[in-house]
Parts: structure tokens; sequence; C-alpha cells
């Protein structure tokens, strides 16, 4: 007798089996792409958020500054410039006057000088991590460590480091402040360098340190009394 067309039972069950072998295949290497792009992308976000909070630290320091001018009387004095850096523990906190701020509304009642602190301090969003602080003030006043607005510049941070050069010894210090005669009254360092620790970006092995260096144009006290046009 001629022979029925089409497939058996059994030839279906096995090209099923086939096919969901090679779609399970499939399925697998395409969920496995997705997650190192995923993870590739979020080891670039968090590089990118690193550099980029580094990169605006260092200009921004580039436009520190401190004055001797000042009110004749004392109690007349509003506004106290500087530049301090000071170890706590294994972090750095600095804080100083500078030319860095933008006004964002019109006829607003302030310049391009500003306070800045720079430091290591509890996230706020969650307690068992760290985070690199940035605190602006808008205006100059007479305690450059307090007061303005604070932003979260870099998330989970394990410490921040900086150290100065001192041109006067050549040598490299932790610890640096115009405010004191003890320190290093009305000059600033010649160069920082500064170092930020962080958790491996891949998630897996050692912190990861990431550093850059920035200058001060500004290295001496402005004193515009002793200048002559």
């Amino acid at each position: 007798m001629k022979r029925s067309s089409g497939m058996s039972l059994i030839e279906v069950m096995v090209a099923m089996t086939i096919f969901a072998i090679v779609a399970s295949l499939l399925y697998g290497g395409f969920q496995q792409t997705a997650q190192i792009k995923e993870r590739v992308e979020s080891s670039l976000d968090r590089e990118h958020e690193i550099r980029s909070g580094m990169e605006r630290m260092a200009q921004e320091m580039t436009t520190a500054y401190t004055s001797t001018q000042r009110n004749i009387n004392e109690a007349l004095r509003t506004m106290q410039t500087g530049f301090v850096g000071k170890e706590e523990g294994s972090n750095t906190k600095i804080y100083f006057s500078s030319f860095s701020h933008r006004r964002l509304y019109r006829n607003a009642h302030e310049s391009d000088q500003n306070e800045l602190a720079y430091y290591v301090t509890a996230d706020p969003n969650d307690s068992t991590k760290d985070v690199l602080a940035r605190r602006e003030q808008r205006r100059v006043d007479m305690d450059l460590e307090k007061g303005g607005q604070i932003q979260v510049l870099i998330e989970n941070v394990h410490s921040f480091e900086v150290q100065f050069f001192d041109p006067l010894t050549k040598e490299w210090t932790t610890n640096w402040d115009t405010t004191q005669a003890g320190g290093q009254p009305n000059r600033l360092p010649m160069q920082a360098k500064l170092k930020i620790t962080v958790p491996n970006l891949s998630g897996k092995g050692p912190d990861q340190a990431f550093g850059t260096r920035t200058w001060f144009p500004i290295t001496y006290a402005l004193n515009f009394t002793q200048y002559k046009l």
C-alpha cells in the first residue's frame, strides 16, 4: 500500500525537543550577554561619576584664594577668606574661599566668590556607606567651615586623601591652614594630589583608587594696598 504523507507523532516530538534545546541555548546566551552588558554599563557609569567628581574638585580648587584685605574696625568684619586642609582619621577635609560660584538667577545678590568644602560623611540614604560631599556657601562669611548647601558628589566612598606641595620646603604635607600663624598664613600650596578609594567597580576584588593633581594659580594672599597702577 502507498504510505500516507505527513509526520508521525514520534517525529513531531523529536523536532519539538530539538527546538526546545536550541531555544534554551539561545535564551541562555542572550541572557548572559544582557547581564555582561549591564555590568559593563554600570561599571562605566560608576567610573564616569568618580572621574567627573574629581575633575570638578580639581577645577574648583584652582580658583581658591585668600586675602589680607579687611576692615580696620574688627567689629565691622563680615567675612574671612582662607584655605584649610586637615586630616580627620583616614580622610582629608578641605574648606576654602574661591572664585568658582555661578549665579543662577538674574539680579541675585551674589558674586563669583563663595565658600567650598569637600569631606567624607555618612550617606543620607544608607548609613552603612559613606559619600564624598560637596558644600557650597554662596557668600563668604566669618566661618569657612559651616553654612551653605550640601550635595553628594561621589557615592559609596571608602576614603578621601589629599596632599599639598609646599614650595618653600619642597615637601608634600597632609595639612594646610592659611588662617593660623602656626600653619601657612596668607599663602596657598603650589599643587595638590587628590586620591579617592572606592569599592571595586566589578563588585569583586580589592578596593580601587583614583587620583588626580591640581595646582593653585593664586599662591599668595591678595593685598591690593601693596600694588600700584
